[in-house]
């Protein structure tokens, strides 16, 4: 039987038959008039699944990256803050591990021409700014000799070297943005899909781990960390550029500075040169030693406004019962606490950021003045025109603007440090996930297919937690086509957690998972994932909303009670906040009424139902599926009466276990290992209940 990894699970629907991605089918139609000739057509087996899954290998591909980094274990002799730096330097490492890959054989085919692109345009906007510079030195001589012609020839060439150089930039910021926009757009498709693949954005929830609210490191994060790189390369090589040319025409127009002292003369050649250098040293030190905490205060305000979104979010989500509850009052506290460490943080980020003000502004007045009150001396004496002067200042504010880049753009390093840590530590939790996937030491369930026509068997199945402890051990089920199994047990008994590992979000243990490998499977949680949209993309999820034609849907609401719903198919409303909890739950018995899977998971389906509207629910499954088999973990002893079967998992240290396996009617079929060794071969017949 062919091994496949867990499996990616979509919220209340139809689940693979036990194998991951590659094995997923479409959900089926209920077949018109027409195609029933058809569907009487033999089904051709379909091919084994592959190791990956179609949204992991697209991760992979694109990434550049499978199997994952192999996990860095911190030196045990390195103190506490010596670990965390090595951490963190690790995370920006992780970062580039996955970003680079954009510009890899399986990165996106224009990341190289529009980066070669915007170096070209760099380059030659240099070379405009140092026309612009000759043109300055020659505009204030001829002012000087008060040579009319030239300066009226000069002005006129001033209009197009203006032009060309606005092109240049208006270019420039197109192929920018452009390769930001690209890049974050493949990079974010890359880790989202390793985020999806294999249930891995439910599995986060069960681990350690720095990977908290995971949407805005996916959004906001990942937005800061493709944009800021792309304009730090560009501002560094356009400000070396800059540096270089206009070095040259510093200590080409400044020449050597003589002056005496003590009697002596010294002489300093390049002087303006020299000037700059020492000028911008002062400037990136201060501003070094002004904002070396930048990282640490920008981290904590990203971490405060992603706790601040989550807990708006959560209120917006439980609207309902915190308005049944009259929680307003709890939850504006929680909020008002919440927003205080955001108003904490940026009040701390506020007086970083006017420490900082004070080195730039300051820089930014002194430069043009610096180099004047330099060249005076040598304008006055007769060595230096007025245009090597203004020639000499334009060139000095070129370079110490390039010297000064750090100065500028400090607050935004910061920045976007953080938020890179932020989404490579996402990035280390999916690498853990995966390694475990693709790892035999760490206790994987596994899942393969049934021997013979059995729809679901589990074989020894046991059931941990990730860090090994045992919540259900040793099952052993067979569950025949047709059979309704109903599994029960006391809380906490882990009923819901063999469920999980039923369909593959749950994989940590050992023993196997098999299912039929032409049949489908259908989950309906406890709570039905409700998506947004229209009432007939609610009944049609997760299937396309025109995979059934609205008569059908109608069909579908009315025989689970909900046919005063079918004029608002079209509407497109807040169904999640319309629907009652009673009302989510029909709606998902819609859908399995119109996917018609072969085997359902029933995880509570019915909780939020009245006795009388249960026994309806259930009965109107039985009367339009007749031959499905039922898996359905529940609490209410009336449900007896729809299954078959029942098995009893009893809570005990070291983990749950099978303990009762009964039929509930009268039939012939073979006994489970575990059955057998308990109570032998006989078969204990019970009556089931008349529903009420």
């Amino acid at each position: 039987m062919s091994e496949a990894k867990p499996k990616s699970k979509p919220a209340d629907g139809v689940t693979p038959r036990g194998a991951p991605g590659p094995r997923q089918r479409k959900p089926r139609r209920s077949t018109p008039p027409d195609e029933k000739s058809r569907e009487e057509t033999p089904r051709k087996k379909k091919p084994r699944a592959k190791k990956l899954s179609i949204v992991e290998a697209a991760a992979s591909e694109m990434a550049g990256e499978a199997p994952p980094p192999e996990a860095i274990e911190p030196d045990p002799e390195l103190t506490a803050e010596e670990t965390e730096q090595a951490r963190k330097k690790y995370l920006l490492r992780r970062f580039w591990i996955s970003g680079r890959g954009y510009w890899g054989r399986h990165g996106d085919k224009l990341g190289w021409p529009l980066t070669i692109g915007l170096l070209i345009l760099i380059g030659v906007n240099v070379g405009f700014q140092y026309g612009i510079n000759v043109w300055n030195r020659a505009i204030f001589d001829a002012i000087e000799r008060r040579d009319a012609h030239t300066v009226y020839v000069l002005s006129a060439v001033f209009v197009p070297l203006v032009l060309g150089s606005m092109s240049l930039v208006v270019a420039q910021v197109y192929l920018r943005m452009t390769m930001q926009r690209r890049w974050r757009s493949w990079l974010t498709t890359s880790v989202i899909a390793r985020w999806l693949a294999n249930g891995r954005y439910y599995q986060l929830n069960l681990v350690k781990g720095d990977h908290q609210n995971p949407e805005a490191r996916l959004s906001e994060d990942l937005r800061v960390a493709t944009e800021s790189p792309v304009d730090f390369v560009a501002g560094v090589i356009s400000a070396f550029l800059s540096a270089s040319t206009f070095i040259v025409v510093l200590w080409t127009i400044g020449g050597a500075l003589s002056f005496t002292l003590a009697g002596s003369t010294f002489t300093v050649p390049g002087f303006l040169v020299v000037t700059a250098v020492f000028y911008a040293a002062i400037t990136s030190t201060s501003m070094f030693l002004i904002g070396r905490d930048f990282v640490q205060l920008s981290e904590k305000k990203n971490q405060a406004e992603a706790e601040f979104r989550y807990v708006l979010t959560r209120v917006r989500e439980n609207g309902e019962s915190i308005a049944l509850l009259g929680g307003e009052e709890e939850e504006r506290s929680g909020i008002d606490k919440t927003f205080a460490g955001v108003l904490k943080q940026w009040a701390r980020l506020t007086g970083q950021h006017m420490r900082t003000a004070v080195v730039s502004q300051g820089s930014s007045l002194f430069a043009p003045v610096v180099p004047v009150l330099l060249c005076a001396p040598k304008f006055l004496e007769g060595s230096m025109t007025l245009g090597q002067v203004m020639q000499a200042a334009s060139a000095f504010a070129i370079v110490q603007g390039a010297f000064g880049w750090l100065v500028d753009n400090y607050p935004r390093l910061a920045d976007w440090n953080a938020s890179a840590r932020r989404i490579a530590s996402l990035m280390m939790s999916l690498d853990g996930l995966e390694r475990a996937e693709q790892s035999d030491e760490l206790g994987r369930i596994q899942h393969g297919d049934t021997k013979g026509d059995a729809m679901l068997s589990l074989d020894d199945l046991s059931v941990t937690l990730d860090d090994g402890t045992s919540v259900v051990k040793e099952t052993e089920v067979v569950v025949e086509p047709g059979e309704r199994l109903l599994v029960s047990g006391e809380s906490g008994s882990g009923k819901s957690t063999l469920v999980r590992a039923i369909a593959g979000l749950w994989p940590w243990g050992s023993g196997r998972v098999n299912f039929h490998p032409e049949r489908r499977l259908f989950m309906l949680p406890q709570r039905p994932y409700i998506p947004s949209g229209t009432l007939r993309r609610v009944i049609a999820y997760p299937a396309a909303a025109d995979n059934w034609k609205i008569e059908q849907i109608k069909a579908a609401l009315d025989k689970v009670g909900l046919g005063y719903l079918a004029g608002r198919i079209k509407e497109d409303a807040p169904w999640d906040q319309t629907l009652s909890g009673g009302e989510k739950q029909r709606v998902a018995f819609a859908r399995l009424l119109l996917h018609r899977p072969d085997i359902v998971v029933l995880d509570e389906a019915t909780s939020a139902l009245d006795e009388k509207s249960q026994d309806q629910m259930m009965e109107t499954v039985i009367r339009e599926l007749p031959e499905v088999t039922i898996v359905s973990v529940a609490h209410r002893a009336e449900l007896e009466a729809f299954h078959t079967r029942k098995i009893t998992l009893e809570r005990r240290k070291g983990g749950a276990k099978l303990v009762g396996d009964i039929d509930l009617v009268p039939r012939n079929r073979k006994r489970g290992l575990i059955q057998r060794a308990l109570w032998g071969s006989g078969t204990r017949i019970e009556k089931p209940r008349k529903p009420k």
